[in-house]
This record gives C-alpha cells, sequence and structure tokens, in this order.
C-alpha cells in the first residue's frame, strides 16, 4: 500500500523542523497522487489519519502529513500552503548510510 510506504519514509529522522515540514508536504502530495480516480476524499483521509496517529507523537514529519490532511477537511474550505522544498545537496547515499 502506498500510504505505508509513505508513512515509513516520513518516519527516517529530520534534521531540522523546516525539513520535518518539507518532508510532510511530501509526503502528503505522494498521498494525494496515489488516490483512486473516484476516491472519497474524506473517507480515504481518514484512513489516513488512522494508520498515522500512532505516529504522530514520535515523528514530526508524520505530524506535519496529519496536519495536511486535517487542514485538507478543515471547513471553510481553504488553500494549503503546498511549497516544495528548495532543491539542496543533502550528501546523498553516504548521508542516508549515516542516519541508519
Amino acid at each position: 500500500m502506498l500510504l505505508e510506504r509513505t508513512l515509513t519514509t516520513l518516519q527516517t529522522r529530520a534534521e531540522c523542523p523546516t525539513r520535518a515540514q518539507e518532508l510532510g508536504t511530501l509526503g502528503y502530495l505522494q498521498w494525494l497522487a496515489g488516490l483512486r480516480p473516484g476516491a472519497n476524499y474524506l473517507e480515504e483521509t481518514q484512513a489516513a489519519l488512522r494508520l498515522a496517529q500512532g505516529f504522530e507523537a514520535t515523528d514530526p514529519a508524520v505530524a506535519a502529513f496529519c496536519a495536511l490532511l486535517r487542514a485538507s477537511t478543515d471547513r471553510p474550505l481553504q488553500m494549503l500552503e503546498l511549497t516544495l522544498p528548495e532543491r539542496k545537496r543533502r550528501g546523498g547515499a553516504k548521508a542516508r548510510r549515516r542516519m541508519m
């Protein structure tokens, strides 16, 4: 399931709160793009929140993802701030291995 893979990716360590927010935004966009055509958005959002809430307290990027899910269903509807992160070198494979 794409949502489970997205959550696993979001559980990587974020260097700072800004990076956690960027990862949460990217996770939301990935989840949104993976929705089936004709899917009920509110039902899919609730299912994603049920799965992600267990990790929200310990993983800042998952918390940012959950915040975007909740904001997307708030009434009255408002535009979400979904800016892509700046392109930046982060160390590549060597940095990923250090994180493990």
